[in-house]
């Protein structure tokens, strides 16, 4: 698949997720909102507060892993996140670095940043600012930032060790990354890894997580550390419908997307740019 290609699908997936028109990551009912989404969320770490602090259409059910909870977040740090969405994680973020703080939230889908903006101008968070832009390529000063998070977004790019190099310029001397994210254990089969559409339900562009890690340590961090790591639930694999449709297309027995969904896998990685 072509990176331009890939991108352009990518985009307008999410930006039908913005408008509650279509798929995502999670089960086939987690972009349309209400108790499933919150099921999704509690499930994958955020607690009970988290749901409730943000503005009402900010959680769409998109992420693997809560990173905010785990960046130790200061107040009065600068924060960025890739791939922001509606801003669920840059609320939860501005909630803990308070008003001489700032959290900065990128995303490449305008409907995405549209929505974001909506959600914090009628919240009246003044600490959030949205930046339409590419992952690859942040509009972000070098040395900027304090903390770096992301949430299931980094394994949709087709140039993942670009997006760590971006991370590592954007950071200051002594700034932390935290990030969620699905990688895999071994190589999916090729009918998968050449879907758009699996590309696009965080699949078929996942690293093989040793590959994931060593992209982090050459972008030039040091103390990467994986600090939690589970099996991306079969059912959400089974259930996404971009996923579906694939198995629809090609008649796959639910024996094999069960294997497949084992070597599917959510890990949270930490790691520091150092002074």
């Amino acid at each position: 698949m072509k990176e331009a290609e890939i991108k352009k699908t990518v985009r307008e997936n999410y930006g039908q997720i913005a408008q509650n028109k279509g798929s995502c990551c999670g089960p086939a009912s987690s972009c349309c909102g209400g108790s499933v989404v919150e099921d999704i969320s509690r499930s994958i770490g955020y607690e009970e507060g988290d749901l409730t602090s943000v503005p009402e259409g900010a959680n769409l059910g998109l992420g693997c892993g809560n990173p905010v909870a785990l960046a130790s977040l200061k107040e009065g740090e600068t924060v960025l996140d890739l791939g922001a969405g509606a801003g669920f994680d840059c609320f939860l973020a501005a909630n803990r670095v308070g008003e001489k703080g700032r959290v900065i939230g990128v995303d490449m889908t305008p409907e995405m940043i549209d929505k974001a903006r909506e959600n914090a101008n009628k919240s009246g968070y003044k600490n959030v600012e949205f930046r339409l832009g590419e992952i690859e390529n942040l509009p972000v000063a070098d040395n900027s930032v304090d903390v770096l998070i992301s949430n299931c977004v980094i394994n949709l790019s087709p140039d993942k060790p670009r997006v760590f190099k971006e991370a590592f310029r954007v950071l200051k001397p002594g700034g932390r990354l935290m990030v969620s994210d699905i990688t895999l254990l071994k190589e999916l089969p090729a009918f998968i890894r050449d879907s758009i559409a699996a590309y696009v339900g965080c699949i078929s562009g996942a690293l093989i997580k040793d590959e994931y890690i060593r992209a982090i340590k050459d972008a030039g961090f040091r103390e990467v550390e994986i600090v939690d790591e589970a099996v991306f639930p079969v059912e959400f694999m089974a259930n996404d419908p971009t996923v579906g449709a694939i198995i629809d297309k090609i008649t796959i027995p639910m024996e094999k997307v069960m294997d497949v969904a084992s070597s599917v896998v959510s890990i949270k990685v930490q790691g520091v740019k150092p002074n």
